[in-house]
């Protein structure tokens, strides 16, 4: 093992990972903000909303994750949208993570005891304030484990971003391997900076999961 080749790349490997990072949290956001509009189009009354949340998640689930990529950033040009490397990534992962995430939503609030609703549509609550106020808050719990998987999944996906240019982790990692032919050391010091972003996660993701379950 070379270790003096580890102690020069680092730095590199580093300023890489936060660019992994960034692209994890931003793909995230606008993953979640997503979630929560095809959820309340699936709970919606009108069915073309239902519809129309349903056909999303069955395309962003039901193509690869990278081909969604490409479609973005190469085709994108074809109908007069282009977009920079690191904005097509944030865009196409977070569109990608939306639809497992709605999913993980929509589990927590069909798992939400059914007596909870019908006691509140008894005492006077609509529709909608019960899913706000009373299955909402219940299910917020129940969400935090499948949010945390689609997280750390997250993270680990975003390594196919490399494939349309973006210099994050593995990318790094692929342009030191074309110059130094040491795949061994490269891919350890990659592939432990990812174990760290993915159990920062998890620790994370047991913090809030402990802290709710004595609530």
């Amino acid at each position: 093992m070379d270790l003096s080749l580890i102690h020069r790349t680092y730095p590199f490997f580093l300023e890489a990972a936060w660019v992994t990072v960034q692209i994890s949290l931003l793909s995230l956001l606008l993953g979640l903000l997503l979630a929560i509009v095809l959820v309340a189009c699936r709970l919606s009354p009108f069915i073309i909303l239902r519809w129309a949340a349903n056909i999303y998640v069955s395309v962003f689930r039901g193509t690869p994750c990278l081909v969604q990529l490409f479609i973005i950033y190469f085709g994108g040009p074809q109908i007069g949208i282009e977009l920079e490397p690191f904005a097509a990534a944030v865009i196409g992962l977070g569109m990608n993570i939306a639809a497992y995430m709605s999913e993980s939503i929509r589990g927590a609030i069909d798992n939400v005891d059914p007596g909870q609703e019908e006691g509140a549509r008894s005492i006077g609550f609509s529709r909608r304030q019960t899913l706000l106020f009373i299955i909402i808050p219940q299910a917020m719990k129940l969400m935090i484990r499948p949010l945390g998987v689609n997280a750390i999944g997250l993270i680990k996906g975003s390594a196919l971003v490399s494939a349309i240019s973006v210099v994050e982790l593995t990318y790094t990692a692929q342009r030191f391997i074309s110059s130094t032919y040491k795949p061994f050391e490269i891919f350890m010091v990659s592939a432990l900076l990812y174990i760290v972003m993915v159990y920062s996660v998890k620790y994370l993701v047991d913090i809030l999961d402990r802290r709710y379950a004595t609530q």
